[in-house]
């Protein structure tokens, strides 16, 4: 149901993932692009790594974040150590290797006076800034373990001061789940902790995800590949962190909202200027600026890495040109005045004239992929031909922080063309093509059948043409996904692309593409929901997924009105079956209904999650129903379960009623 389920699925998939005996090592082409890449780029400059290290105070012990009893760990650095050698794998490309030993740097770090950041036990960054009496801590990572374990890390060194405030960068999982393992909900409500988040936090941190939150889920473990094993054949890196972390994601909601464009806060003593930063990076965004240690926070709108314009899991497409414009904007108000800029992902960059030069790059990257693309599709060129011919500048590609680890130019130019134009690229022949599974068996039969084109992918392949190989093997796998052959063949394929890829996004999904093929799905039962995000979750918008997960079959030619009315919080909704679509009224109820709900909001959540059933909370007396009980009863035998787990690099199967 919400991106935290995605990435709770994802994170134990990763412990969980297997090793399989059917990989393969890189093929000469294979080796050849990435010796290739290794000579365009500048790998000797250790400049990165320096800054990465810079301000060790403590590592973390062992890398290693325990879970409970029998539990696997929550968070393991171990099955990294292969990223310790010098030379570069062959089955990864040279530059992501780089980038996977830079985000193995782990523990506490001081950034400036009073100043530090716990980096490497998760994902994402906590930030901890001394205040005059306690601490004020930007961002939790994504679960409440690792956050737990960053300020224990912490209080081992330096004083063990309360936490006075917490922060919230972005509407992102990975930058709230962990709330809990630093302070209590108790604290947050009494005003005892300031909780500050910027405009529209709330909604986005449960909504992003909701709606297509299943679809999510099982993409999501593509993009970070957390059914694959770890190792050179398998996961490296996420680009902006090692990896996801195993364990509990929280929500603690704030209780002081960032609402202007610049708002200045004194918390304990530290003067801290935030700028929103809506629909850059995440729809709720903000950065901040502290002049009193001349340290910007750019949150996660500038990494050292290209983000995401598109995010393979699947979300809004973000506006690059709004991005670039944030950035320079940040450089405009704080550059002459930054002697460190951090983000919460990666390791900062130190010195007024290389965080300058540093933003500025960052802020061209996303506005000349902005730029680029629309004067492409102008002339126009369909997103694929502009992903293929987008190359950026050599002042822009020779810089790491430029390079496309978690995002990539070629999605992020389809993700500009998307934004302005859409998925239909003009041509009528592309208006409304067959569904994929009967358009593959009409090629397939037009290329003279499954073993003459079997027979011609198997040369590409020997020839180094993995991306043709892919695509054309994904045309037999969906013709017949039984053809042992095209599964193998097509493995191998992506196998090869996933070494040679810089992104780790992409390599991941590669990977695991191939290991589908090879293997078939890994299963998970992971809970879809969360007891902490649910409650920020507003009635509305859980009626509209209620809505989503009506079988419009079951429906047909049913008509069905239920009044609610929830006592705490006061509010009353009409909700109408009809036409096969399920749709609500807010602040009415029907003179007409068929039955008539009265609860209150925890015992619907508590239904929601399958703690209670109607039934159950009838008997209780925390649920009313007058009416007729039945038709509420047929209702809800209309509402799917979404599964997790459903077929990606072959058709769906149909599901069975």
């Amino acid at each position: 149901m919400f991106r935290s389920a995605a990435i709770a699925t994802a994170a134990l998939a990763l412990l969980a993932a297997p090793a399989h005996a059917q990989t393969k090592d890189a093929e000469p082409a294979t080796r050849a692009a990435n010796e290739a890449i290794a000579k365009s780029l500048p790998l000797a400059d250790r400049a990165d790594f320096d800054d990465a290290k810079r301000g060790l105070v403590a590592a973390l012990p062992d890398g290693l974040i325990a879970g409970a009893a029998g539990a696997p760990p929550v968070w393991n650095l171990k099955p990294y150590d292969f990223l310790k050698g010098d030379q570069p794998s062959a089955t990864v490309n040279p530059s992501l290797w780089r980038q996977a030993q830079l985000n193995l740097a782990s523990g506490l770090f001081q950034v400036a006076d009073r100043v530090y950041q716990v980096r490497g036990l998760d994902i994402a960054n906590i930030t901890i800034v001394e205040g005059d009496t306690g601490l004020i801590i930007t961002d939790c990572t994504l679960t409440v373990q690792t956050a737990k374990a960053a300020l224990d890390l912490y209080y081992q060194h330096r004083p063990k001061k309360p936490v006075v405030a917490l922060i919230y960068t972005h509407s992102h999982v990975d930058h709230f789940g962990g709330a809990r393992g630093l302070i209590s909900e108790a604290d947050a409500a009494a005003g005892k902790v300031k909780v500050i988040a910027p405009d529209g936090f709330m909604e986005h941190a449960v909504a992003e995800n909701v709606i297509a939150g299943n679809a999510m889920s099982r993409r999501a473990q593509f993009q970070f590949g957390t059914p694959l094993p770890v190792s050179d054949k398998g996961q490296v890196d996420a680009g902006l962190g090692k990896a996801l972390a195993n364990g509990t994601i929280s929500l603690i909601p704030p209780n002081d909202t960032i609402k202007q464009t610049y708002e200045t806060r004194t918390i304990d003593g530290v003067e801290i200027e935030f700028r929103l930063a809506p629909d850059s990076e995440a729809p709720s965004e903000m950065i901040s600026y502290y002049p009193q240690f001349k340290v910007l926070n750019m949150a996660e709108d500038t990494t050292h890495t290209l983000h995401n314009l598109y995010t393979l899991r699947g979300a809004a497409i973000r506006d690059g040109r709004l991005w670039s414009k944030y950035i320079g904007e940040a450089i405009d108000r704080y550059g002459d005045r930054t002697e460190v800029v951090i983000a919460q992902h990666n390791w900062p960059v130190w010195g007024r004239d290389r965080v300058v030069n540093y933003l500025k790059k960052q802020r061209d990257l996303y506005k000349f992929i902005h730029d680029q693309t629309v004067h492409l599709l102008n002339q126009g060129l369909t997103p694929t031909e502009i992903a293929e011919q987008l190359k950026l500048p050599p002042s822009l590609a020779g810089e790491f922080a430029g390079r496309g680890y978690y995002g990539t130019v070629s999605h992020n130019a389809k993700a500009v063309y998307q934004f302005y134009l859409g998925w239909y690229d003009a041509n009528p022949a592309d208006l409304n093509p067959l569904p994929r599974a009967e358009e593959a068996k009409k090629e397939i039969d037009y290329m003279g059948g499954a073993a003459a084109v079997l027979g011609k992918a198997r040369d590409d392949y020997k020839a180094g043409q993995y991306r043709w190989v892919a695509t054309v093997t994904s045309k037999l796998v969906f013709a017949d996904p039984s053809n042992k052959e095209a599964r193998a063949l097509g493995a191998d394929a992506l196998e090869q692309l996933g070494y040679q890829s810089e992104a780790s996004t992409w390599r991941n999904a590669y990977l695991l593409g191939a290991q589908e093929l090879r293997n078939g799905l890994i299963k998970t039962d992971a809970a879809t929901s969360n007891p902490d995000l649910l409650k920020g979750v507003s009635i509305d918008l859980a009626f509209d997924f209620l809505a989503v997960r009506l079988n419009a079959a079951k429906a047909e030619g049913k008509h069905i009105v239920v009044n609610w009315t929830f006592t705490d919080p006061k509010q009353t909704y009409t909700m109408n079956l009809e036409n096969s679509a399920l749709t609500h009224v807010a602040g009415k109820l029907s003179d007409n209904a068929d039955v008539s709900v009265t609860l209150n909001r925890a015992t619907f959540d508590a239904i929601s999650l399958k703690q209670r059933s109607f039934l159950g909370a009838v008997a209780t007396g925390d649920l009313w129903i007058t009416g007729n009980p039945l038709k509420l009863r047929e209702l809800f035998g209309m509402f799917d379960e979404f599964s997790p787990n459903f077929e990606v690099i072959e058709p769906v199967k149909a599901k069975a009623e």
